[in-house]
């Protein structure tokens, strides 16, 4: 099963802050919940873990990150990720491009992903895996425009090539990602287009 989406999300700062900030996946891998990187291979390939939590359950997901094209002039990043569930019986990759463009406010974070499923993960069908993706970006576009306004905020060196600014102290949270948070969300969602307003 296969979920593809494209979303916009509005950047405290700058499109080369943004930029600079997009460039370290350690830090962009942080903002994602329940995400972490656990080791880097190289410049361009990674492994990590994702943990969802369900009530008192937690899934763990291992697997491997590649940074497939870095574009300066574009602000393009290209990441391709891949992984399986601890018990072997769920599979999922990723495939995300990432840009950054200039706004009249600011900048603008872009991204277009397709996430395929396989196993007992696919059994929830397109329109729930929808609903929690979605969600899931729009918690990570909250952590990540945390952190590039601490960043914008903060005095910071000038950077080499191709490396992020000074992180800031305060990392975004990386716990596991609460299932029934994300299932109150998606209802709401679900009500609100029923209703037509925001449901409380």
């Amino acid at each position: 099963m296969k979920v593809q989406l494209e979303r916009t999300f509005a950047m405290p700062a700058a499109a080369d802050v943004v930029w600079r900030m997009l460039q370290d996946v350690e830090a962009v891998a942080s903002c994602m919940p329940g995400a972490k990187i656990t080791e880097r291979v190289d410049e361009r390939h990674f492994k990590g873990t994702v943990s969802v939590r369900v009530g008192p359950a937690t899934m763990a997901f291992r697997g491997d990150i590649e940074v497939k094209d870095l574009d300066v002039a574009a602000r393009s990043l290209h990441l391709l990720g891949k992984g399986t569930d601890s018990t072997g019986t769920s599979g999922a990759s990723m495939d995300l491009v990432a840009s950054v463009q200039s706004s009249d406010t600011g900048s603008n974070l872009v991204g277009k992903s397709e996430v395929a499923m396989s196993g007992k993960a696919a059994a929830f069908g397109g329109r729930v895996m929808n609903s929690v993706a979605d969600q899931v970006l729009k918690q990570f576009a909250a952590n990540f425009a945390a952190r590039v306004a601490a960043v914008a905020a903060a005095p910071t060196e000038s950077p080499a090539p191709h490396q992020a600014p000074n992180r800031p102290a305060a990392a975004a949270p990386s716990g596991s990602l609460n299932g029934l948070a994300l299932l109150w969300a998606i209802i709401k969602d679900w009500l609100r287009s029923l209703f037509g307003k925001k449901a409380t």
